[in-house]
């Protein structure tokens, strides 16, 4: 008996080491060898709640060329002091990545299209798409500019020094939560990693185009109708840089060949994911002479997906040659929004359409060559090896044209009918952005701000200005093209070189303003020119409504103060409802309505425009305009193809000047419907959607509650990691107000100062400066971004004293 149970216990320990040390799938999903993951000594115990900052106090690290001295503020923001540059990026590498690494990592495998390797098969089809599209193409592209400039070369190897210094430090007790969760480990950082972390940026702000949409509603409603549903100017549009602006636009328009164009024959079916619509951002600055203490202000929220830990890291960078302090990207050297001891610079995207696509044929199955100006041309062909957690390699094969690479081909899924179809995109381009980025870092006035960004290129974007001596300005800088009227806007020929980006504009021919006689400036992803300007500018998805909140609220304001602009930042008013409720409440046939829809109506008839989570009015709008729209638009959801309706902007333009449009009609029925039926049938359907919505829900329909904004993990697939991210966020806002936020999208960060001497700064965003989950510091903002609070910026200058500030301080040393 006594050996039976010997026996007996050594099996059992046997199988506990075996299935404690081997990873296994629950439902298709791959957990982590258990015994390391829930060792106490080495397990995830080590991640959690820890002390804010009990990170090692002396550090050695190898090719570090001096001593560097980092200090943390009462915000845990680390002020970086160097005495040369390549210390001072080799230390920023290790700093981010002490706090941030597995994100950062995480971020540059999703760039490259590598997300199979961490999570497996179900990673696939992103990681094709990704390399299909020339992601990692593109990265290349940019990495070779910055090998070509020594400084900037310099410097991103210094940072990828720093970051390899970090990881080379780890054991696996000291990972990041995510690697024990996911089950893998860090690799080296390489500098082309920083290359991928600003293609992340450039796909999340020019990766969409309605291309396809276009074409298919040209060849689906003709020419005529396509034009009246989706006009490129309508009256009320407030550019980036106003009408009659100070600003004539006095230069020789560069010439490009216009050909003859056949009109799109294809009807698309399927189209890729894109990212979102509302990618943005805020930015403005003012004049002294509007403000309370004679210096310009200038404030910045950028608008992106809501994850933890958060896209942002707050840091002060100091050198003999630079001291400045803002918002860095986790992988990027530098500052990216910020400020110096003399200016400060923001951006909102600047777009237009940046992607283009070409319909190839090939001259056999074997896509060896395509056609191209009437001659067969060889393809390129590049073998993607997609590395996959659990399964082989998965090797696809990518056949690029001088139009770009093929994305939708016979071998990817079933897109498109298995056409082929080639992208241009920006993206591919070589971008000096790294360049600019730390020009602007050290640029001490308004020349060189302009010298700076003139290395600008992708992704464009609208970069606001303001200096201590008093000058504000914003320009619209970016790479971009000279286009033909209605070039790239449907699906062109491959065969013809006439379609192809002819010629770049001369950055010196973009918009700009220089200390205008209204004395500011400001820009939020609207249209940046009126039609004017000489270029041929289009793109399908302009902003036409925070743009006007802001220059409306501005025009106004004196005395202007930096709490004035907090909440101007947080202003959560909507011009939508203002322009469309009335005209809705005035088509009502209340005679038919009982006592609780009456009831919806007089509290939107109460309402001010504020979407403020308490109210109910907000939802009941929101519910009520998505009814009508998809009732108006119907015939887009019928035609079963890939189809953009038409914007808010051009609806509400379409239902007040023209009600008896054939469009305003339901498809599915015999009559023709009037636009007071379809307003009121609308009002019907929402109330039931409403009614579903709280049933299913067990909440009250007040705008927090059905907005639902949360801030997720990165790898938080299907509520998996639902702790590590936060729900139902109560903030004010929508997604066209200023503080522009919905479920899983807004604000990223927002960011004042005023420019005193030194300037006077106030940062706060939804996450924390910590990527440990575990840590006090992962969200401790969120409270604060939620609430429209802000924190004072410690920022150090040469012969200050804020040693009252600082509450924790490492040494970095080189190694002995």
């Amino acid at each position: 008996m006594k050996i039976f149970k010997f026996l007996l216990l050594s099996v059992i320990t046997v199988a506990l080491v075996y299935a404690l040390n081997n990873q296994w799938s629950i439902k298709g999903s791959r957990i982590p060898p258990l015994g390391k993951f829930l060792d106490p000594a080495q397990g995830f115990w080590q991640n959690a709640d820890k002390d804010s900052l009990g990170y090692l106090t002396n550090i050695d690290l190898p090719g570090l060329k001096d001593s560097v001295t980092v200090t943390y503020d009462k915000n845990a923001v680390p002020h970086i002091y160097a005495t040369n540059n390549h210390d001072l990026y080799m230390a920023q590498g290790y700093i981010v990545a002490q706090h941030r690494l597995w994100q950062m990592e995480f971020q540059t495998h999703a760039a490259a299209g590598r997300v199979s390797e961490i999570i497996g098969p179900n990673g696939l089809d992103f990681d094709r798409t990704q390399r299909r599209k020339g992601m990692v193409y593109g990265a290349e592209a940019t990495y070779e500019t910055m090998k070509n400039d020594p400084k900037v070369n310099e410097i991103v190897n210094a940072y990828a020094d720093g970051v390899n210094a970090y990881i080379n430090s780890l054991s696996y007790k000291d990972l990041p939560i995510e690697y024990k969760l996911l089950g893998y480990e860090p690799e080296e950082w390489k500098p082309i990693k920083s290359a991928l972390i600003l293609e992340y940026m450039i796909d999340a702000l020019t990766g969409r185009d309605e291309d396809f949409e276009n074409s298919n509603a040209l060849q689906l409603f003709g020419k005529e109708d396509y034009n009246f549903l989706f006009p490129e100017n309508l009256p009320g549009i407030v550019p980036v840089i106003p009408s009659g602006s100070d600003n004539p636009w006095n230069f020789t328009v560069m010439d490009v060949d216009t050909p003859a164009v056949d009109l799109p024959e294809d009807l698309i079916q399927n189209i890729l994911p894109k990212p979102d619509a509302d990618n943005g951002s805020n930015n403005w600055a003012v004049s002294g002479k509007k403000t309370a203490s004679g210096k310009p202000i200038l404030c910045n929220d950028t608008h992106l997906g809501l994850n933890l830990p958060s896209l942002w890291f707050m840091i002060q960078l100091h050198s003999p040659e630079v001291n400045v302090y803002g918002f860095t990207m986790t992988g990027a050297a530098g500052v990216t929004i910020g400020f110096n001891d003399n200016i400060a610079w923001g951006f909102t995207n600047a777009p237009r359409d940046h992607r283009d696509w070409y319909k190839i044929e090939f001259k056999d199955g074997q896509a060896n060559q395509y056609r191209y100006n009437n001659k067969w041309m060889d393809t390129k062909k590049r073998i993607e090896a997609i590395k996959i957690k659990g399964a082989d390699t998965y090797y696809d094969t990518v056949i690029y044209t001088k139009q770009g690479p093929v994305v939708y081909d016979k071998s990817f899924g079933d897109y498109n009918q298995r056409k082929n179809y080639a992208l241009r995109w920006i993206g591919h381009d070589q971008s000096q952005v790294q360049t600019a980025l730390l020009a602007l870092n050290r640029a001490k006035n308004h020349d060189e701000y302009v010298e700076a960004v003139q290395n600008w290129d992708a992704p464009p974007q609208n970069i606001v200005f303001a200096a201590t001596n008093g000058d504000i300005a914003l320009k619209v800088q970016g790479q971009y093209v000279a286009k033909w009227k209605e070039q790239g806007k449907f699906i062109m020929d491959g065969n013809n070189p006439l379609h192809e980006w002819q010629k770049e504009i001369p950055k010196t021919q973009n918009p700009y303003q220089y200390n205008p006689e209204r004395e500011f400036v400001s820009s939020a992803n609207q249209n940046s020119v009126d039609s004017l300007y000489p270029y041929w500018v289009y793109y399908a998805n302009y902003e036409h409504y925070r743009n006007r909140i802001i220059n409306r609220e501005l025009s106004k304001m004196e005395n202007i103060t930096p709490k004035d602009m907090m909440n101007l930042q947080v202003n959560s008013f909507s011009i939508l409802p203002e322009e469309v409720l009335p005209l809705f409440l005035d088509s009502m046939q209340i005679k038919d309505l009982d006592k609780s829809e009456m009831k919806v109506l007089q509290t939107l008839q109460d309402w001010d425009y504020n979407y403020t989570v308490e109210n109910f009015a907000p939802t009941y709008f929101q519910a009520w305009w998505y009814e009508f729209t998809s009732l108006l638009w119907d015939e887009f959801k019928e035609a079963n193809v890939a189809l953009q309706a038409p914007n808010d902007f051009t609806t509400t333009y379409i239902i007040k000047n023209f009600p008896d449009y054939k469009f305003i009609d339901v498809v599915s029925t015999d009559e023709k419907e009037s636009l007071t039926q379809l307003i009121n049938t609308s009002f019907q359907m929402s109330l039931e959607r409403l009614a579903a919505w709280k049933e299913t829900n067990k909440m009250e329909m007040t705008w927090g509650n059905y907005k639902g904004t949360f801030v997720k993990h990165l790898a938080d697939l299907n509520g998996s990691l639902a702790g590590f991210s936060t729900y139902n966020i109560q903030v004010n806002g929508v997604a066209d107000a200023i503080n522009s936020t919905k479920r899983n999208h807004g604000p990223s960060q927002r960011f004042i100062v005023e420019m005193t001497s030194p300037p006077q700064a106030y940062v706060v965003y939804p996450g924390g400066q910590s990527g440990n989950p575990g840590s006090p510091l992962y969200d401790n903002m969120i409270p604060l971004w939620r609430d429209g609070e802000y924190l004072p910026v410690v920022f150090t200058t040469e012969g200050s004293n804020q040693e009252d500030s600082m509450i924790y301080t490492q040494k970095l040393n080189p190694a002995q």
